[in-house]
């Protein structure tokens, strides 16, 4: 499996996870919220929000499209913090660090 089907992969799992744990909403957040011009939104959007409606479409879409996916990405630090003491914390951290090295965090 080459790095583009396994970031499919893990966005996949990351989709079943956040319905797993009832964090995936049926309805978006404001347009505004969506437009937050700060890291991972943490103005107008909760973490898992971040997840659904900007981190997951917006991977998808690379991916479809074939442009080049990030070669530096490092997002498990903010779900270490932002997500310290859910109790879905370890599972969604479990593919973000995927994430991570796969798209670069490692290098």
């Amino acid at each position: 499996m080459n790095s583009r089907q396994e970031c499919e992969q893990l966005l996949n799992q990351l989709e079943v996870v956040l319905k797993q744990q009832g964090c995936w909403q049926s309805q978006p957040p404001s347009p505004q919220a969506l437009q937050s011009v700060e890291p991972f939104a943490i103005d107008t959007l909760t973490p898992t929000e971040w997840l659904q409606w900007i981190l997951i479409p917006r991977m998808q879409a690379l991916l479809r499209s074939g442009a080049p996916l990030p070669s530096t990405f490092c997002i498990s630090p903010y779900f270490e913090q932002s997500l310290l003491n859910l109790p879905y914390q370890q599972a969604i951290l479990e593919i973000t660090l995927q994430l991570d090295d796969r798209l670069g965090a490692a290098s």
